[in-house]
């Protein structure tokens, strides 16, 4: 049956109105396809991906947006292009925003922005981790300087919020310009290999400014995040791995700084020994092993989530549980440059030991370095300045510290490393541990230099000097000897002595300086 034409003025109204909400209803429905075939999910399907089953409580569902300009009063959809509220994880409260990049591209306005800082706002108020999910195109044009001040406004929540209660970014779309610096401040920078991509300038106006040519992804994908610049934490083939990891990373985090995070029933005995670590350390002090190795053998079930896996591979970040407790661990990777500390290993590890700080995470440093890197790009580059961020990390935490040196530690390094000389609560050394200013052949080479030329076999003499050296400095005891290290022990005996330390460290209370904050060397 055909349908009557309109008499009357309001029927014509009420057809146009039909017709639009029709128009309107139509350009979501291909918007929400478009996502589905880059391979990303809606807004809404990544928060019940995220969260428990039938936790969510949205809020502000019905906010619209008030610009009237450039023809944007034809289209006001109820709340905006951010899905708000709060829900569960493993039954813990938890906010979350995810915007939505079906709604004028997850651009910010004003609107958008407040129903952030207020999910925001709540979380800080009853103390509980919250989840930013960017997927947008950035500033929304037709709201103006308007639009500027709303990122403002969510940047102040940010930094607010930094150190009192957990902050994750999942960008899982675009995220350019000023909105960088949002998931920049937070804790936790989870991106999608293909679909997220960060940058303050997009390749078209680097191409117009500077002449290069790149794509999105090489100027600012998962990977070269990852590998690169350390922007992102963690990087994801696709979104379903992305949402399941966010929920384990905060298996190991506290609700907010005031709590200390969830203990798990422990599956492994601590009391186990591994003898598979007596073996670990080759004998040839300058053959490489994994120190991922160490990890594994040491904590629970061999569990552990490392943090910027392919950023600064020298050194080694991430959660473990020892005994069914959260620890952090920081580790010198002798497989990758030989585990010496540069700019980018001193600023990876500074600011993971900073997090384990500010959320009650104890820390286990797992010490093999042979010094800083030398040469004019490091020293040109501020690694005095990058190093000294690492030291003062680890002397600026008062959670429980322990260190075991599996190898080397020379030079600064030493001290840089969690010593006991920067506030480590526990030292211990394994028998294969060389403590010095230098190794024994750069040690041999400046004190017997005229011994050696005046030799007549000056290989020879150089081969009895670096032995003798070797023998009466680069050993674990004579550091022991002077209280620098607690307790020489067996690699095999390591878990239960670690174990067993934390626990006396249970009730660690340190009293800091009256001060409104230290001044790190940023």
């Amino acid at each position: 049956m055909r349908q009557r034409a309109p008499e009357t003025h309001e029927e014509k109204l009420a057809q146009l109105g039909e017709l639009r909400d029709a128009a309107i209803h139509h350009a979501t429905r291909t918007a929400v396809e478009k996502q589905h075939a880059k391979g990303k999910y809606t807004a809404r399907e990544r928060i019940e991906k995220l969260l428990d089953p039938g936790s969510f409580q949205e809020l502000d569902t019905y906010v619209r947006h008030r610009t009237h300009d450039f023809g944007m009063d034809k289209t006001r959809p109820l709340g905006d292009a951010v899905v708000t509220g709060h829900g569960t994880i493993d039954g813990r409260r938890v906010a979350v925003f995810s915007q939505d990049f079906t709604v004028f591209g997850g651009s910010l306005g004003e609107v958008m922005s407040e129903k952030m800082c207020k999910v925001m706002d709540l979380a800080a108020k009853i103390g509980c981790p919250v989840i930013g999910i960017n997927d947008s195109g950035g500033a929304r044009i037709q709201e103006g300087v308007v639009s500027l001040g709303a990122y403002g406004d969510v940047f102040v929540r940010n930094v607010q919020c930094s150190g009192v209660i957990p902050q994750l970014s999942l960008v899982m779309g675009p995220c350019a310009g000023g909105a960088v610096y949002s998931p920049a401040i937070t804790d936790f920078v989870l991106m999608v290999k293909e679909t997220s991509h960060m940058f303050i300038t997009g390749p078209d106006v680097v191409k117009t400014v500077t002449g290069e040519e790149v794509g999105f992804e090489e100027l600012g994908g998962a990977m070269s995040h990852s590998t690169r610049s350390g922007v992102a934490h963690f990087a994801y083939d696709d979104e379903d791995a992305c949402l399941e990891d966010a929920r384990y990373l905060l298996s190991f985090l506290p609700q907010n700084n005031l709590g200390t995070p969830p203990r798990v029933r422990p599956t492994d005995d601590p009391l186990r020994e591994d003898e598979a670590l007596d073996h670990i350390v080759p004998d040839n002090p300058n053959k490489p092993y994994d120190m991922r190795d160490v990890v594994r053998g040491i904590v629970d079930d061999g569990e552990f989530l490392e943090v910027h896996e392919h950023f600064a591979q020298n050194i080694v970040c991430g959660f473990a549980r020892l005994d069914g407790a959260t620890v952090g661990v920081v580790g010198n990777q002798p497989r990758a440059l030989a585990g010496v500390l540069d700019i980018d290993a001193s600023c990876k590890a500074a600011r993971f030991v900073r997090t384990c700080d500010a959320f009650n995470i104890p820390l286990l440093t797992l010490v093999d370095v042979p010094g800083f890197l030398p040469g004019t790009t490091q020293e040109w580059g501020g690694i005095i300045r990058h190093g000294a961020k690492l030291l003062y990390a680890y002397t600026e935490a008062t959670v429980p510290k322990v260190t075991v040196i599996t190898r080397k530690a020379y030079g600064g390094a030493y001290d840089v490393m969690a010593s006991k000389h920067m506030l480590a609560d526990f030292n211990f050394a394994w028998p294969t541990a060389e403590i010095a200013v230098m190794g024994p052949e750069g040690a041999v080479n400046i004190i017997h230099r005229r011994d050696i030329a005046g030799s007549p076999t000056p290989a020879e003499r150089r081969a009895a000097l670096i032995d003798d050296y070797r023998a009466r400095f680069a050993n674990p005891y004579t550091a022991a000897e002077r209280g620098y290290i607690d307790d020489v022990i067996l690699p095999h005996e390591t878990r239960p002595r670690v174990i067993a330390a934390f626990a006396t460290l249970e009730t660690k209370r340190v009293a800091g300086p009256k001060r409104k904050h230290g001044n790190i060397p940023l």
